[in-house]
């Protein structure tokens, strides 16, 4: 199991434990709820989950965070546990022609009272990847999910969750020609405040990244965040952050605009009140934009009374909560939370490929798969969610004048001058 796969089973752990976690809700009735139900685990296919389980990963996240939510490492990791070819096809035979109506883990249960596997030396993880690759493992079940009645909301505290979303812009000339903008937002759900809104000129993670980051600065910790299911939104990287900070993200049904109410109206108002302004008095930069739109929110949208905070103003709600808002105690941390992830193999020659280029790593880590966190400025290498070395980019020209340590080679002299006196040799 590789450092991705034990995270994506971390993130699910995660999403099962967050309203736990959060105090969103009583433990006993949501044990209740979720007792029956089947899910897709990532990695292990369909699984039911009990509650013991699930208390035992809010204790470990309790305790020790989102790494505690990995599996663990298996103790005979590299030895080979695959099926032979026969076992295989009688596998596969089996489950086209007999058992197919089975969802995988059942299914796996039946193998193994037939005697067609044994338990111990063939894991239900085998099976599940052996049906995927033959399109053999989706699920046999339909769940129907009807209309709910949709009722209007509010969260009587402040960041307790923030609607997230995206919205077309105005044109404005960007480098000489005139190009569409995007404001990405963030809009608390109690006091309608803006944590941290910014227009860019595409729709890419890097703006959410931005606005995020912003958002948890200025105006602390929310308990939620509420967003649709677009590709940004949808990220590793984002479900990563909220996960490490205790954040439950959580995404809307598809085609569902309405549920984002309160973020649609925000962009509505923006729609109504200021980008009439820009018609009369036109800016020539996104920066310019940003720089008013930003002095805008401040001075014109956080000031007005709002009829649906009783003539109050999201300033005044805001502010009037601030015993209850948790801030970041070092908000340097968003700078390795929000790092892009890979893993990578390091070649014999201490390198690793990242976007067609070669970087070094320390020589310790040569043949061994380890996990990368990048940005724009440099690229990491973490072990166990921690910062352990920096990669390097490679010079090939610095390289060839760079004198390597002696390899044990049948060319290489042999200097009879004694330990002290010997000098290194390079290698081609």
């Amino acid at each position: 199991m590789n450092e991705k796969t034990r995270e994506e089973i971390a993130l699910f752990r995660y999403g099962l434990i967050a309203p736990l976690f959060n105090g969103q809700r009583e433990p006993k009735e949501y044990f209740q709820e979720l007792e029956g139900k089947v899910y897709q685990v990532p990695y292990y296919g369909e699984r039911k989950i009990a509650a013991k389980k699930m208390q035992e990963w809010l204790l470990h996240y309790r305790r020790n965070g989102f790494e505690a939510l990995k599996p663990k490492r298996r103790a005979d990791r590299g030895n080979s546990r695959r099926l032979s070819p026969d076992d295989k096809d009688q596998i596969l035979k089996t489950r086209k022609e007999e058992l197919l109506h089975m969802p995988v883990s059942v299914f796996y249960e039946q193998l193994i009272n037939r005697g067609e596997i044994h338990q111990h030396e063939v894991s239900y993880a085998t099976i599940n990847r052996l049906l995927k690759k033959y399109n053999l493992a989706g699920r046999n079940h339909v769940s129907f999910h009807p209309e709910k009645e949709r009722k209007r909301f509010a969260y009587e505290k402040v960041n307790v969750l923030w609607q997230a979303d995206l919205s077309h812009g105005p044109y404005i000339p960007i480098e000489g020609k005139m190009k569409k903008t995007f404001l990405i937002a963030y809009i608390d759900d109690c006091s309608r405040i803006v944590p941290y809104a910014e227009f860019f000129s595409s729709e890419k993670f890097d703006g959410l990244q931005e606005v995020t980051k912003e958002a948890l600065v200025r105006r602390g910790k929310p308990t939620m965040v509420y967003a649709d299911n677009g590709k940004i939104y949808r990220s590793e990287t984002l479900q990563y952050a909220c996960a490490e900070l205790g954040i439950t993200l959580v995404h809307t049904q598809p085609y569902d605009p309405k549920s984002k109410g309160k973020i649609e109206r925000l962009f509505k108002t923006i729609q109504t009140r200021f980008y009439p302004l820009l018609k009369s008095d036109p800016v020539h930069s996104l920066e310019e934009l940003n720089k008013r739109f930003g002095r805008w929110l401040e001075e014109d949208y956080h000031r007005k009374p709002h009829a649906s905070l009783d003539g109050k103003t999201p300033h005044q709600v805001f502010h009037s909560q601030l015993d209850h808002i948790t801030f970041l105690e070092d908000p340097a941390t968003l700078e390795t939370i929000f790092l892009k992830r890979a893993e990578r193999k390091v070649k014999s020659d201490g390198t690793i490929t990242l976007e067609k280029q070669l970087y070094e790593v320390p020589p310790a880590y040569i043949g061994q798969k380890i996990e990368i966190r990048m940005d724009d400025q440099a690229v990491h290498v973490f072990e166990d969610g921690k910062q352990v070395a920096e990669a390097m980019p490679v010079s090939m020209k610095d390289n060839a004048h760079v004198k390597r340590g002696q390899l044990p080679s049948p060319f290489a002299i042999t200097d009879t001058t004694g330990e002290d006196d010997k000098e290194e040799t390079d290698y081609v």
